[in-house]
Formats: structure tokens, C-alpha cells, sequence
């Protein structure tokens, strides 16, 4: 068997716009508080149950931030693949801190808009969803040598 595997995959709800910020370079990071809800009925009483998990999302790729700030707000429905990353600091007061997230980053992550078409928040495609994904860059042949032996 080889290596491991960080995957995230959530389909839920926004809970508020998100929040776009900027590094230092100039760089910027959307947070995203996304809600995934089970629901279930209880085998004693037949009553609907239900749960919310709350995900902190973080997205640091350039085309993913893009497509948040253009088209992403608070009840948007998403699809999002990333790895869950926890973080370490310490705060004002010196006590350590964690947070764990669901980060998009890098060409493994993928977003996709699940709203209806008729949704104020855009559609992207006639097809009533969008999706960017940010794919590898493509291989230019062009450099390969015609002669290797093999």
C-alpha cells in the first residue's frame, strides 16, 4: 500500500458571507463557516432528529478566492474537496491553541456552486451549477526526446 490520503468532501450550507482577507504579499484567503445537517428519525419516539456540524473552511487558491468573492454568500449551497489541516498558536494571553480545518489549496481541492439557477446567488453554467476546479498544468511534450531507448 502506498503512502496516505487527506480528503475532505462536504456538501452544505453557508452559515454568513465569507470573509475575504489579505496577507502581508497581497494575497488572498477566503473563510468559509460551512453547515452539514444528518437527519434521522428516532427509532423510539418516530420524531424527525436532527444535527448541524459546523466546518471551518479555509481556501487559499487564487482561483477558488475568486470564485467565492464573485459568487458565494451566506445560504450557498457548496461542494467542497480539501485536506483537514489543524493549526497550533498561541494567543494574547501565551496559552496554546488549535483549530482545525478544511483547507483548499492546491490542485487536489474543487469547489462547486449547487444552487439552482434561479438562486439570487448566480449561476456560473445553464446547467444550474458551478464548478472550478484547478487542475494541473499540462505537459508540453514538445521536449521529449524522439530517440530514448526504451
Amino acid at each position: 500500500m502506498a503512502g496516505s490520503l487527506n480528503k475532505v468532501t462536504l456538501i452544505g450550507n453557508l452559515g454568513r458571507d465569507p470573509e475575504i482577507r489579505t496577507t502581508g504579499e497581497g494575497k488572498e484567503i477566503a473563510n468559509l463557516s460551512l453547515a452539514t445537517t444528518d437527519i434521522w428519525k428516532d427509532r423510539v419516539t418516530g420524531e424527525k432528529k436532527e444535527k448541524t456540524e459546523w466546518h471551518r473552511v479555509v481556501i487559499f487558491n487564487e482561483g477558488l478566492v475568486s470564485v467565492v468573492k464573485n459568487y458565494v454568500k451566506k445560504g450557498s449551497k457548496l461542494y467542497i474537496e480539501g485536506s483537514l489541516q489543524t493549526r497550533k498558536w498561541n494567543d494574547s494571553s501565551g496559552v496554546e491553541k488549535y483549530t482545525t480545518e478544511i483547507v483548499l489549496q492546491n490542485f487536489n481541492s474543487q469547489l462547486i456552486l449547487l444552487d439552482n439557477k434561479n438562486s439570487t446567488s448566480s449561476s456560473l453554467q445553464d446547467s444550474g451549477h458551478s464548478e472550478y476546479k484547478h487542475s494541473k498544468p499540462s505537459f508540453d511534450h514538445s521536449d521529449l526526446d524522439d530517440e530514448i531507448p526504451f
